[in-house]
């Protein structure tokens, strides 16, 4: 556990516009000369799950790599909006001369899972009169009507649901898994507070299965365009990722995967499925190969 500083969810949209072809390459000009630019949503980094007012849970992922392949689509001519945990990281990667600034890229900053869920329902979810929310995010990132999604964010699989300690007599037998009391039976002790008190000898989480954001994509929040799943694994075999990775896609309804395992996430990375087979590259050309299989299949869905 670690204390977070207090929740906020900033938006930062640059206000110049850059004129089609403007400091693109031949490849690029012709990406835009022929309509295949695309309005792309990233997600990026680490969610936190709030235990109390000043301590959370999260994951040891920073938005890296979710905030590479925003910035190499905004190089590519598209218009990219990147959700992401950690703002910072889109500096340190770009530097501060050169991060993203045009009327095609919009960054919006969140904290907590909750903050991420509604972000994306927000943008992704078909218009309703009683959503001023999805309003408001709209102004921020210029307009709405996405077609891909590239969910690289590395979302809490569990929310906290309450706080206990054992109740005096209570005490649990981790040799045999149970629960003794020499009371009647065993209890347990609601310690929630603004601040959890430190004084209990031991203190139990009770966490509850989160909904998977990228499964809501197409069921909750019907969206009908390019989809990207990220996968990772631990400790198993190629082979048995690529095995998840397939089952996982589908699962999702996604165009693309991305799959590795925690041992190789600095090194290399599965992209499938290109003509029914996942392609192992380098994590360097991660960005520019996902852009590249994304572009060709957006041209051909649009003909």
């Amino acid at each position: 556990m670690f204390s977070p500083e207090p929740t906020a969810t900033a938006a930062v949209t640059a206000s110049n516009t850059v004129a089609v072809g403007s400091g693109l390459n031949e490849d690029q000009q012709t990406l835009t000369k022929f309509g295949l630019r695309m309005n792309i949503l990233v997600t990026a980094g680490n969610t936190l799950v709030p235990i109390d007012k000043v301590r959370c849970i999260s994951n040891i992922f920073t938005g890296r790599t979710g905030a590479a392949i925003g910035i190499h689509g905004h190089e590519r001519g598209h218009t990219v909006t990147l959700l992401t945990s950690h703002p910072e990281v889109v500096t340190g990667l770009a530097g501060a001369a050169s991060t993203p600034g045009s009327s095609r890229w919009t960054l919006l900053a969140y904290k907590t899972f909750d903050d991420l869920e509604n972000m994306m329902a927000g943008l992704i979810k078909p218009r309703e009169p009683e959503a001023p929310a999805r309003e408001a995010l709209a102004g921020a990132s210029g307009f709405l009507g996405f077609d891909a999604v590239i969910h690289c964010a590395a979302v809490s699989d569990y929310r906290s649901a309450g706080i206990y300690s054992p109740a005096p007599g209570t005490h649990f037998d981790p040799e045999r898994n149970l629960w003794e009391s020499n009371q009647s039976s065993p209890g347990m002790q609601d310690r929630a507070a603004g601040k959890v008190k430190s004084k209990e000898a031991e203190l139990w989480l009770r966490l509850v299965r989160a909904p998977k954001l990228v499964d809501r994509i197409r069921s909750d929040w019907q969206f009908a365009g390019l989809l990207v799943k990220f996968k990772l694994e631990v400790g198993i075999t190629d082979e048995a990722l690529l095995a998840i990775a397939e089952r996982s896609r589908i699962q999702s309804a996604a165009d693309i995967m991305v799959a590795n395992t925690l041992e190789g996430a600095g090194s290399w990375a599965y992209l499938g499925p290109v003509s029914g087979n996942y392609q192992r590259i380098s994590r360097r050309q991660l960005p520019e190969r996902l852009l590249a299989l994304l572009e060709s299949k957006h041209k051909v869905h649009h003909g």
